[in-house]
């Protein structure tokens, strides 16, 4: 209904504000009571009645201790139109596997997998996801199904001072999309290439090459692969996509290419209008994107499996090195791998889980996607090991020098040469790269409807009724400052925001996220909203995971970056000292927001001491015996 009648909007909140009360009272009588049909215990209308098995304890206060119990809903009081939902459950399920499955499970896994052990890292990989990666998850599915918001307004629901932890998750989604639609610009622009008879990165004949180029194809029997050998992939990626030998490094950026600003405004267009209606169309699209990286890596799989040598790369794929679970980098990257692949902390999750009906099973859901998204990874070791298995025997060389290469040079130069020697090259070249660009446009689509949600929620006078003006200038400013990534150094942008500008910060956010909804929040309370959604509660190895276990978790991986920062280095380029003070400031820079939230909702919040305190911890949802011994230990 519009609001655009001053009167109406005066009975709305006033309707509002009865219903509070009349909870409220009902409450401080310590009554009991059900809720009405179509309502819920977060304020939100329920698109479902409510499920028959809520037993007693589904009444049960979440700002109170455990057993008493106050109103869940008294009336249907608000005016607002009933919160969007899913058009299928199929819908969201595909787009929370698009999320979680990008192109780190192409590229990074496979690469961590045997760069830590081969088999052996799978230990450490599946420990991490139990206790860390999945309980993170599940939470995350939960929170956003239950209180119905974004990143940002749902920490009203939870713990108001937290709120900058949701202002920070936008700015770092927004960094994101700077830098990692550039690599579905690079994609494309294979793409394109790839519609000839003769794929360009097979010859040597072309402007870009070097005297150093050497043509290596099956057939080329006669000539011999040396350590000065660099294979034409290598320089049309290199030379002729990135054209980085134009620029000496991150001091001097140069032009930005045109072909590549093409590109991304051609992959900002497609992303615009798939997202622009809200998730009934992006939930539509991602049958598509979803779907089709799984059929080509099955025949990828199975092409790649038939070529001589495969089996060398799957034996150094999975064969076991037990001997390096005893360093502490094995366990510190199977736990980052784990968390940037499921992706809790980016807001996306909380934005999805938002738009379910409030009886939808998330356990579940979260049970589904997340073991779908760790097999994903490792069936595409098998995909990228057996051609690099078949390009070392080719080569004549062991399979760890042809895999030396990590991140997108895995795929823009290795793979894409091992296309170029396979029978149907051009076909395999289209599918690949076509799969590339739709694993990248999932996790796009999922990271700016995480910002779009939160916007919306916290600002929807001003934004709800304009979502599509707000998605257009949301997709123009990430255009914009993704020019800088599209540069003759652009690449070099790419890895120093890939390093510095999200990974940190979001693990930070994340840890005080746990920390805020599991010791301010409760896990008593928020185990008593799991179970008023979905009749049970969460078990004991789940609390203790929120509570105790996935704060260790990041703390162990936030403690071993600062430890051990990366040295960043990518082809020839060692990024100088300065770049790494550059990347700790934009990483700080989306950061900062959580303690500055702080401190301006403590200024802006009237009243005594202890009023502030309650208003800003929220003492309905506060635990109340850690709120005593706070407020205790502020007195003395």
């Amino acid at each position: 209904m519009n609001r655009e009648d001053g009167g109406e909007h005066e009975k709305e909140q006033e309707s509002q504000e009865n219903g509070r009360l009349v909870a409220d009272s009902v409450a401080e009588k310590g009554q009991k009571s059900c809720s009405g049909p179509g309502q819920v215990s977060n304020g939100y209308p329920s698109t479902s009645p409510q499920s028959p098995r809520e037993g007693p304890g589904a009444g049960m206060d979440r700002g109170s201790t455990p057993g008493a119990f106050r109103t869940l809903v008294v009336q249907q009081t608000s005016l607002d139109p009933p919160r969007e939902t899913w058009s299928k459950k199929m819908d969201f399920l595909l787009s929370v596997i698009g999320y979680a499955v990008d192109l780190g499970n192409v590229w990074r896994f496979p690469y961590i997998c045997y760069q830590n052990g081969g088999g052996a890292f799978l230990l450490p990989y599946l420990l991490m996801a139990v206790f860390g990666g999945v309980p993170l998850f599940y939470m995350e599915l939960a929170l956003g199904q239950f209180h119905r918001s974004g990143c940002i307004s749902i920490w009203k629901h939870i713990c108001p001072i937290f709120k900058g932890i949701g202002f920070a998750i936008c700015i770092i989604a927004l960094y994101i999309a700077f830098y990692y639609n550039t690599i579905m610009a690079w994609a494309l622009y294979y793409l394109l290439s790839s519609f000839r008879a003769t794929l360009p990165w097979t010859t040597c004949n072309n402007q870009w090459n070097t005297p150093n180029c050497t043509r290596y194809l099956s057939t080329d029997l006669n000539v011999s692969w040396t350590d000065n050998s660099i294979s034409p992939a290598q320089e049309f990626y290199i030379r002729q996509v990135l054209q980085v030998h134009l620029s000496p490094g991150l001091h001097q950026l140069g032009w930005v290419s045109w072909q590549l600003a093409l590109c991304l405004l051609f992959i900002f267009t497609v992303v615009y209008f798939s997202i622009w209606k809200g998730v009934k169309t992006s939930g539509k699209v991602v049958w598509v994107t979803a779907t089709f990286p799984y059929l080509v890596l099955l025949i990828l799989l199975i092409r790649g499996a038939t070529l001589p040598g495969a089996w060398r790369g799957v034996v150094f794929y999975l064969k076991p090195d037990w001997g390096k679970l005893l360093t502490t980098t094995v366990w510190l990257d199977a736990a980052a791998q784990i968390f940037f692949s499921l992706g809790p902390g980016f807001g996306v999750l909380l934005a999805f889980a938002s738009y379910n009906p409030f009886h939808n099973n998330c356990y579940k859901d979260a049970l589904i996607t997340s073991s779908v998204n760790c097999l994903t990874s490792f069936l595409s070791g098998f995909v990228i090991f057996t051609v690099l298995g078949y390009m070392a025997e080719m080569r004549q060389q062991g399979v760890e020098t042809v895999a030396k290469d990590a991140g997108p040079s895995l795929l823009f130069i290795i793979y894409a040469e091992a296309i170029a020697n396979m029978p149907a090259a051009t076909f395999f070249a289209i599918i690949f790269f076509l799969m590339i660009i739709m694993l990248g446009l999932d996790s796009t689509f999922a990271g700016l409807e995480g910002v779009i949600t939160a916007m919306l929620d916290e600002f929807p006078h001003l934004l709800a009724r304009r979502r599509e003006w707000f998605v257009l200038g949301l997709v123009c400013v990430c255009y914009l400052g993704a020019l800088s990534t599209l540069t003759y150094g652009g690449a070099f942008v790419v890895k120093l925001f890939e390093e510095y500008a999200t990974g940190p910060a979001v693990i930070t956010v994340v840890f005080l996220e746990v920390i805020a909804v599991s010791w301010f929040y409760g896990t008593t309370r928020f185990c008593n909203d799991v179970q008023l959604m979905l009749g049970f509660a969460p078990g004991v190895f789940w609390r203790v995971c929120w509570v105790a276990i996935c704060p260790c978790f990041l703390l162990f991986i936030i403690g071993s970056f600062l430890a051990f920062p990366p040295e960043v280095k990518l082809f020839n380029y060692l990024y100088p000292f300065w770049t790494t003070v550059l990347g700790y400031c934009i990483g700080f820079s989306s950061f900062i927001c959580v303690p500055s939230y702080m401190v301006y909702h403590l200024v802006t919040t009237k009243g005594t001491f202890k009023q502030v305190i309650i208003m800003c911890l929220g003492e309905e949802r506060f635990s109340p015996q850690l709120f005593s011994f706070l407020l205790k230990k502020v007195a003395t």
